[in-house]
């Protein structure tokens, strides 16, 4: 037998993470990969699952990867020893057991190694330390797959029947949607109060000016008119002043959560995003495991990052190893917070995204391990009368005596506001007083990193499913991005509505948090994986079927009177259709008149003249969720759709696309939300997330700003936000986030 036969074959999921291992393992092993999952459950089928046997899942293997198992099946026939080193969690566990039976390998022959980095040191230390599949973790992940199947195939099924073919419910995504519908309801039942803030700018005797603010926040003109003249006429003096030193301590290392909020709030990744770069970041060996809700650190790890931040910023900066204590309850503190796994590497990573999110990593660990900072922080309260009823003006200050962690960290720091040096009684003169009128604000919406912090604190999901949660409510249509916020579509009030309603206790809160811990006692061997189904399935399944007589929801409201069908003139009601609500006369089917949402006549269906390349089919020009399109008349049997963009686009900005030349960038809107793409589509792809202004940015771009750009950065510049109105469409370049270039 030769060499190569006789090898050990070592499997992991991901070629990348393949490539880095063999390095280290100086061709002792064949390291291969399975490339993700290699089985599962029949998308479509209900009999993927025999319930009366047991809740037995029956799996095949996953379409494509037929030739990967094969090529693994050959690797093990002829290796002495099998050695499965798939992620550390529940879900490499799955992977791993799917391996071994898809390879049909004895107990005996194959084993299961766990590291959560991806360093030389690590891998072989695992090597050493092989054990058997852990089947509680398994039978865990299992029977979370199998209750989103027996939910979902139930749920949706009804959904089907009762609001509208191509709607689903999720275990996990419809308490998520269901938070973000009752928020939005929150901002929609929203009634304004109006309020005056009075400000009131104060000068010492050598001329150094604050303002001041007023305590009280008047509700009506009049009562704001009567503090403005008061303080007018009044003698303003300091009635008290107090200093305070406060300890900032550190924050915790990365969790996936806290990671995923960071990154989308300093970078603008989405979780997903953050996720993808984080797993090449974790392959390439650069950090430790990135799906994790632990705070732990290892001894050897934390010793040495409070070694660097003493060789770095000093021996002051540096303290005892700090411990944190994991807030999740259910959190495996075997495993490890995200960190470099080397804390000497400040820098790593392929793309200018992976090196930014790892640099956020590199600085939030070693900061983690530093001394307390050390603020100032004063408030002084002045008034112009020394009467009781007369109200304080205050203004905050701070400043930072010591930086401590915040050297590791200065994006943590904050705004720095130094007053000047006062005594009680001091007087003051006045220079200005004014009222400005204001209302009170709805509550925001939940941003991406917001929504993940509320499912972390309700329980809901775990830290591997948060961005897939997110980005399934946007792709099914139930939510849309607007800048950096998630809205329900009208469709996702709707389903939302409909399973609060009739399912509410299988998507609250409570039920859901309590099935993640039910899930966390089957993988600690505490429950079985048959009885925690059967517990569930029995009354979830009883509930859905004693809805099978309600009625189909077509009439979801009248229309506005002034809404009348263009056809007949009968009243209106309003409708779900593949495209969110819409208007249909009220004596549909004896009338087919529609109207969109917004008023607008709804054509139906149109000939364009051509014949499908696909099928030969008539082409036909329909109405979408994303506008006007063209596609073949002969669907579903077949799908083809005309690539030219839509018809009808929403609007021209009349701007350049600086990319072709040619075309004029065009607003649209996509699964994702608005965006603004070269009407030159399909032979130019050119896209930016926000409204053009019509500027080329022009900023002076180096290599060392990342990107292949040196020069004058050539791509538009686009709306941002409140801090930073303007910004470059480019997010390599440094002017994308202007707040940078100013420090």
């Amino acid at each position: 037998m030769t060499k190569t036969a006789t090898k050990k074959l070592l499997i992991v999921e991901s070629p990348a993470k393949a490539k880095t291992i063999e390095k280290y393992l100086d061709h002792e092993y064949r390291v291969l990969a399975s490339v993700g999952h290699i089985r599962d459950l029949p998308k479509s089928s209900k009999n993927a699952i025999d319930i009366e046997a047991g809740f037995v899942p029956h799996y095949e293997i996953i379409k494509g990867k037929d030739k990967v198992v094969e090529g693994l099946r050959h690797a093990a026939d002829g290796a002495s020893e099998i050695l499965l080193a798939t992620d550390p969690d529940r879900e490499g566990e799955a992977i791993a057991w799917h391996v071994a039976m898809a390879l049909e390998l004895t107990k005996s022959k194959v084993k299961r190694v766990v590291f959560h980095e991806i360093t030389k040191e690590a891998v072989r230390e695992a090597l050493t330390h092989p054990r058997p599949i852990d089947d509680n973790l398994r039978r865990a992940q299992e029977a979370r797959r199998v209750l989103d199947r027996l939910f979902g195939y139930d749920l949706s099924g009804l959904i089907w029947q009762k609001l509208r073919y191509g709607l689903s419910a999720g275990r996990v995504q419809s308490p998520a949607l269901r938070i973000l519908v009752e928020r939005e309801k929150e901002i929609q039942a929203f009634v304004p109060e109006a309020y005056f803030v009075i400000t009131a700018e104060l000068s010492t005797k050598t001329g150094v000016k604050s303002v001041f603010t007023c305590a009280i926040e008047p509700k009506t003109a009049e009562e704001a008119a009567a503090i403005l003249e008061a303080g007018k006429q009044g003698e303003w003096q300091v009635m008290s002043l107090k200093e305070e030193a406060v300890s900032r301590a550190p924050r915790a290392p990365f969790t996936t959560s806290t990671l995923q909020q960071a990154a989308s709030s300093r970078l603008g990744f989405s979780p997903s995003l953050t996720m993808r770069h984080a797993q090449k970041l974790y392959e390439a060996g650069h950090i430790t495991y990135m799906r994790t809700d632990s705070t732990n650190l290892n001894a050897a790890a934390a010793s040495k990052m409070v070694a660097l931040a003493q060789a770095k910023f000093g021996a002051r900066y540096a303290g005892a190893p700090r411990l944190y204590q994991t807030k999740s309850k259910n959190a495996q503190e075997a495993h490890e917070a995200i960190r470099p796994t080397d804390i000497a590497h400040s820098s790593a990573g392929k793309t200018p995204a992976e090196r930014k999110l790892y640099e956020l990593i590199w600085r939030r660990a070693l900061a983690s391990q530093m001394v307390n900072a050390e603020m100032m922080q004063t408030k002084i309260i002045a008034r112009y009368s020394e009467a009781e009823t007369a109200p304080d003006f205050y203004v905050r200050g701070q400043r930072v005596i010591f930086d401590g962690w915040l050297a590791a960290d200065p994006a943590a720091r904050g705004e720095e506001v130094e007053l000047p040096k006062l005594v009680a009684a001091e007087k003051l003169s006045l220079v200005e007083i004014k009222s400005e009128g204001k209302e009170t604000t709805p509550p925001n919406r939940y941003s991406e990193a917001g929504l993940v912090k509320e499912l972390e604190k309700r329980g809901i999901g775990r830290p591997s499913t948060y961005a897939a949660i997110i980005k399934n409510i946007i792709d099914r249509g139930y939510v849309e991005k607007i800048a950096r916020s998630l809205k329900p579509t009208e469709t996702g009030e709707i389903v939302s509505d409909f399973l609060v309603l009739h399912f509410g206790d299988y998507i609250s809160d409570t039920f859901t948090a309590k099935m993640e811990d039910e899930l966390d006692d089957v993988a600690r061997g505490e429950l079985t994986y048959e009885k925690l189904l059967k517990k569930f399935y029995g009354p979830f399944h009883t509930a859905v079927a004693s809805k099978k007589k309600i009625p189909k929801i077509t009439n979801l409201g009248p229309a506005p009177d002034n809404l009348r069908c263009p056809i007949c003139g009968s009243p209106m009601i309003w409708k779900l259709g593949r495209s969110g609500k819409f208007l249909s006369c009220g004596r549909f089917p004896d009338c087919t008149g529609a109207r969109l949402a917004s008023g607008e006549v709804m054509e139906g269906p149109k000939e364009t003249g051509e014949l499908c390349p696909d099928c030969g089919g008539k082409l036909m020009e329909r109405e979408g969720r994303f506008g006007r399109f063209v596609a073949c008349g002969n669907y579903p049997k077949c799908k083809y759709i005309k690539r030219d963009g839509s018809i009808n686009p929403a609007s021209d900005t009349g701007v350049k696309c600086p990319i072709c030349a040619k075309g004029t960038m065009i607003e649209r809107r996509g699964r994702y939300g608005l965006f603004y793409g070269c009407s030159n589509y399909p032979t130019c792809k050119h896209l930016i997330k926000n409204k053009p202004t019509g500027k080329i940015c022009g900023y002076s771009r180096t290599p060392a700003d990342g990107g292949t750009i040196a020069g004058p950065c050539p791509h538009l510049m686009m709306t941002g936000t409140k801090t930073i109105p303007e910004r470059c469409s480019d997010r390599s370049c440094p002017n994308h986030n202007p707040h940078k270039l100013l420090k």
